[in-house]
Order: structure tokens, then sequence, then C-alpha cells
């Protein structure tokens, strides 16, 4: 039998060179749905804040959940696939698709915190079936501006995990080896839980931590 692998990797600055959430309301900015000076001070600021460790997920929530559910589905499907073509695929790092291609015979499953409606296109374009990222809540085909579940943060991406992996009758352990694909600090609780943690143009503080603990870490930058 065939020794069974799972190969989770993180989406933002690992496998695209920024960030989907931080992209997408600039996107927003440059179609004028949205204030200009007060989105993209608070955009910037959520994001230095994701960087440094100290964001309060439920506020930076609010704020970018909110505009997804003052569109239609419609109107926001349009202005994804601009957002997709224009400024996401040229972010895929030159070595993203190798290394999917590398575990192409392990279950491979992304595992971001940016929300389904920003990501699911873009893990289509990387030809990656199975998601785990922040749910939205929707009523009536719109969504509400709230997320649903738990956030895929943090601890939050090993709950969920935990949770996919269960609803498929698994546990993690069942995996005879696992691989988890990140840049950021935050992501060390689901990192400390893979048998091959991966630290993919790490941020500093995750840079230190993989030095400690003899973690790999991997560049993308190159084919």
């Amino acid at each position: 039998m065939a020794t069974r692998t799972l190969a989770l990797f993180d989406l933002d600055e690992t496998l695209i060179a920024g960030d989907s959430d931080y992209e997408w309301g600039l996107h927003l900015v440059s179609l004028g749905v949205v204030d200009r000076e007060i989105y993209l001070a608070k955009n910037q600021d959520f994001y230095d804040r994701y960087r440094a460790g100290t964001l309060v997920l439920q506020d930076f929530l609010d704020f970018q959940l909110y505009p997804l559910s003052q569109f239609s589905r419609a109107q926001l499907d349009e202005w994804h696939a601009g957002f997709l073509s224009s400024r996401i695929l040229p972010m895929i790092r030159p070595g993203a698709r190798a290394l999917l291609d590398q575990h192409r015979g392990a279950e491979r499953v992304i595992v971001t915190a940016t929300n389904r409606f920003v990501t699911a296109p873009i893990a289509a374009a990387l030809g990656i079936t199975n998601l785990l990222a922040t749910e939205l809540e929707q009523e009536n085909g719109r969504f509400t501006g709230r997320a649903a579940g738990t956030p895929c943060f943090r601890e939050g991406k090993v709950a969920r995990l935990t949770e996919w992996l269960a609803g498929r009758g698994e546990r993690l352990g069942d995996y005879a080896e696992s691989w988890f694909y990140s840049d950021s600090a935050n992501d060390i609780p689901l990192l400390s839980e893979v048998t091959h943690p991966v630290a993919v143009h790490p941020d500093d503080r995750l840079r230190a931590h993989a030095a400690e603990r003899g973690w790999p870490v991997l560049s993308l930058d190159h084919p």
C-alpha cells in the first residue's frame, strides 16, 4: 500500500508574492467603490498588524468583509475575475507550481486565513481543489459581512484542518508524512503539528523560530 501523505500550503506571501486580502482592498479602491483615502489607510494598518502578529482578527473581518455585503454576488464575481487576472496571476511565485507538482501524489490543501470568496478562484487557478479558508455567512445569496464558523487563522487553522479531516473520517496522524509550507509566524501552531514544517520566504519571527528548530527555509523565487 502506498504511503499516505498530506501537503498543506499557505497562500499569501507563500505561493503568491503578496497578500490577496490586501490586494483585493486595493482592487476595490481602483474600482472606486470604496473611499480611497480611508480604505488605503485602514488596509495598510491591518496588513502591518498582521505582519507584526498583533492583528485582532474580528476587527479586520469587520473591515474587510463589509464591502462584500454591499454588492450582489454577480457584481462581486465580475470584479473578482478582473482582480484574478490583473493582480493575482502575475503574483504567483515562479517556483509555486513546481512545488505543488512535487506533491502531486499527496492530498494537497491550501490553508489560508483569507476568506473563501477571495481565495477559491486563486486555488482553482493553481489546480488545488481542497481549500480551507475563512468562511463567509450568506443570506439569500448575498454575503452578510460576517464570518461563519471558526476563522482559519493561527490556532484556527489547526481547528479547521482537524474538522476537515474528521469529515473524511481521518486524523492528521493517519498520514505517515505531512508538510506545511508557510511564510508567517502566525502559522507556527499548524507548522508545529506536521511532520515536515517548511518556512517559505519567512517573516523575521518565523525565520528565527525555524532556525531554532532546524526547520528548512525555502525560496520559490525561481522556477
